[in-house]
Parts: structure tokens; sequence; C-alpha cells
């Protein structure tokens, strides 16, 4: 790893860095925010996953997380949302919604797609284990959140490895990519045409099937006045889902909150606090 920026930020550091990943075969960055507490000892994580056309850049600059993070002693990881650089496949008319910029947390099984894009081995394997050395961060204290496509890939991610997480939380969630137009172009380019694989990356199939034991506690938060509640994202089909099976997720449907960072700013206090309850951080109350 090299680090490239450091700002001081509410008595600790917002850093980003790049490095060589060999899971994407390419240069990647990604942000990281150390709380003042980590020059006393370990502290828990949590990742954050954007969504489409976002890189590592934006949550950390828009969000408003790092004062709760300050505050409670939680690490902040942004990945990036797509592998980057030269040869890196992409939509072959540029659009937002595939390729570069929208590489949406699965691993890729068809050409050319499965030379670079494979981000759920990224965020689950290789980006921890990067930063498992030598800079105070307690991997078995963890948790991961996300909006939109980066929602999506938090619910799949946890919901596939619970063992790897204490808590999940999602803004305006892509519920079920296998119902909607991001998901279907994304998951039949990079999956290929056989549906049944691409149930692997569902949240909504990945609830009904998840055993008792391995239930992990859920927030999202999703605006009612969101442009593309109805056709791209499928709130009421994940509801429906953890309702059906009995989950123990909370979902909000906040009254007029849109798609942007303005309503991820509203409400991520209240993700912090969710998540720095379940890391086991002391005197935290909801």
């Amino acid at each position: 790893m090299e680090q490239i920026a450091s700002n001081k930020m509410f008595d600790g550091e917002q850093r980003r860095y790049q490095h060589r990943s060999e899971t994407l075969n390419c240069d990647m960055q990604f942000a990281l925010y150390l709380p003042p507490q980590i020059r006393e000892g370990t502290v828990p994580v949590l990742y954050w996953l954007s969504g489409l056309t976002c890189t590592d850049e934006n949550f950390v600059q828009k969000a408003g997380a790092q004062q709760f993070a300050a505050r409670y002693g939680i690490a902040i990881v942004c990945p990036d949302t797509s592998p980057r650089g030269e040869g890196v496949a992409d939509d072959a008319d540029g659009a937002y919604d595939f390729g570069l910029g929208a590489g949406f947390y699965v691993n890729a099984t068809e050409a050319p797609w499965n030379q670079h894009y494979r981000m759920y081995d990224y965020v689950r394997e290789e980006l921890p284990s990067l930063l498992a050395h030598d800079l105070g961060l307690d991997h078995g204290r963890c948790a991961i959140s996300g909006h939109s496509m980066g929602g999506h890939g938090a619910l799949t991610i946890a919901l596939k490895n619970p063992g790897q997480f204490q808590s999940v939380s999602a803004f305006s969630p892509i519920c079920s990519p296998i119902n909607c137009p991001w998901g279907t172009k994304a998951l039949g380019h990079y999956l290929g045409h056989d549906r049944e694989h691409w149930k692997e990356y569902d949240a909504v199939e990945l609830v009904s099937q998840a055993s008792e034991e391995n239930r992990l506690p859920i927030l999202v938060d999703q605006g009612d006045a969101d442009n593309f509640l109805e056709e791209q994202l499928n709130t009421p089909m994940l509801i429906a889902a953890s309702q059906q099976c009995d989950y123990p997720m909370r979902i909000r449907m906040q009254p007029g909150y849109d798609h942007s960072y303005f309503f991820i700013a509203t409400f991520i206090e209240q993700h912090m606090q969710f998540h720095a309850q379940h890391l086991g951080v002391a005197n935290v109350e909801l």
C-alpha cells in the first residue's frame, strides 16, 4: 500500500491509499478514516460501499460520517466501486449503470469481465487482508453498509458471510437486482444468462434462504420520494421476504427523502449508532 493523501479530521485522520490488486488485476484506490481512539488501541471497522458512478471519495466528502466515527471510535473503509485503469473493460456505450463505476460487488464469470470484475472477493477477502497489518483495525469487530448499488453489495456480502460481520445497514439499496433493469443488465453481462446464478447476489433471495442461527442485525432506510424506488429498488420485496421468514430486519420508509447524499447525511448518525451498538462500543443508546 502507498498512502497518497492524509487530512486531519475530528482529531482523527482521513487517508487515501493506492495499491496493486491481485484480485482485480489492476491498481486500486481506497479511503480510510482512522478515529482518534486508534492511538490508544485497536478499533472496530465499518466498510462502506458506494453506488453507481461513485469512487472511494464520494462518501468521505459528502456524508459527514467521520464526526460520528470519531465519537464512537470506529474506522471507516471506503473501497472504489469497480476496477479501474487501462485494459479494464467498460460499457461499449459508456453508460453509467455498467462497467467502470458499476462493479455491482459480484465476481464476474463471463469474458471479458471476469478478467477484472471481482469486487465481491475484493471487498470480502483482499481488502480486509491488506488492512490487517499494522493499522490497529480489529477485524473481529466488523460491520458493513452502503448506498444503492452499494446497499445491494452490503446486504448480499453480509448475508453470504454472516460470520464476518456483526451488523449491516443500507440506504436505498437495490434489494432484488434480478427484478430490476439495473440488475438484469449488470448480472446478465457479468454472470451470463443463467438467472439461477444471479440469485447468489440478490438480497431478497438470500434473506429467504438465511438460517435462523446466521441472522444479522439489519437496518435499511429508504426515502419514499426516491425516483428510483418503484422501478429499480424493490424495497417492498425485501419487506415481504423479511416478514415471510421472520427475519429481524428494520426497514424504515422516510417521508419526503430522495436518493441523494442529502438523505444519507440526514440519517448517517443513526446508522453509526446502530453499528456502534452491535460492535460493542460502550455507552451507545439508540
